[in-house]
């Protein structure tokens, strides 16, 4: 068998997410088709992130076997070829038979979109157009809350089987006057459900409000309670950035793609 890693970057809207599901339109799904109608094999793709229903990604990290021993340069242009637009593989390495996208992973970088202001239409579907007066300073400050290793069980949808203990390395708050878009992005080595979302919801709406500030955050945090009714930002600001592996571990060869990708 031969072992491929791929990188791929994919807007999210109208899509179940990434995790293929009988009858519904998915990321891993429409790759997995085109593998097929392209190849004549199917495939069955293990992803590093099953980002939700309409969340996009630029860094995707996802790996493959196939009894095909194809070109991975010729694998690229092929592929690419019959996914629709939207999806983009950016690069395909041939890797060892003992590579998990899951695995060793040593930091993935999310990003959270937003406007103050109303959007320009080539953007508004990647960020969250918040309507009120956020103070950006307080918000900086919210955030700062989560960084280092805490139980995010306040934050987070938990399944019972996952250990609610995460590391956040940092988060940072950032402007771009062309977009007129801010960014929160986040940084860890492993994140659960909605806790991004979740994460980034509590901090915008806690900095539009005066009867809030990051003490009540705080407190949110320390109490580890799941049933909590606070404000889950929309899927549509979500980008799943980046995934960097530890490169001891990683064990991968590089044949073909994308080089600037680290």
């Amino acid at each position: 068998m031969q072992h491929y890693k791929i990188i791929v970057a994919y807007d999210g809207t109208g899509y179940m997410g990434w995790q293929r599901q009988p009858e519904m339109r998915t990321i891993a799904g429409t790759l997995e088709h085109a593998f097929r109608k392209v190849f004549g094999h199917e495939i069955k793709l293990r992803a590093a992130s099953r980002t939700d229903a309409g969340v996009h990604a630029r860094g995707q990290v996802a790996a493959f076997e196939t009894p095909l021993d194809i070109d991975p340069c010729k694998m690229l242009t092929a592929w690419n070829g019959k996914l629709p637009a939207g999806i983009t593989i950016r690069s395909i390495e041939a890797c060892d038979d003992a590579f998990n996208p899951r695995y060793h992973v040593a930091q993935k970088t999310y990003q959270y979109h937003f406007f103050l202001e109303h959007p320009l239409p080539f953007y508004e579907r990647y960020g969250w157009h918040v309507r009120h007066k956020v103070d950006l300073e307080k918000l900086h400050t919210c955030l700062q809350i989560f960084v280092g290793t805490h139980d995010f069980s306040s934050f987070a949808t938990l399944d019972g089987t996952k250990n609610p203990i995460r590391t956040i390395h940092e988060i940072t708050l950032s402007f771009d006057e062309n977009t007129r878009m801010y960014a929160i992005a986040i940084k860890g080595p492993s994140f659960l459900r909605f806790m991004i979302r979740r994460i980034v919801g509590a901090c915008i709406d806690t900095a539009s409000r005066k009867d809030r500030d990051a003490a009540f955050l705080a407190e949110i945090l320390a109490e580890k309670n799941p049933r909590q009714r606070l404000f889950c930002a929309p899927a549509k600001g979500l980008i799943l950035d980046s995934i960097v592996y530890n490169p001891s571990l990683q064990a991968c060869r590089l044949t073909q793609g994308d080089r600037g990708i680290k």
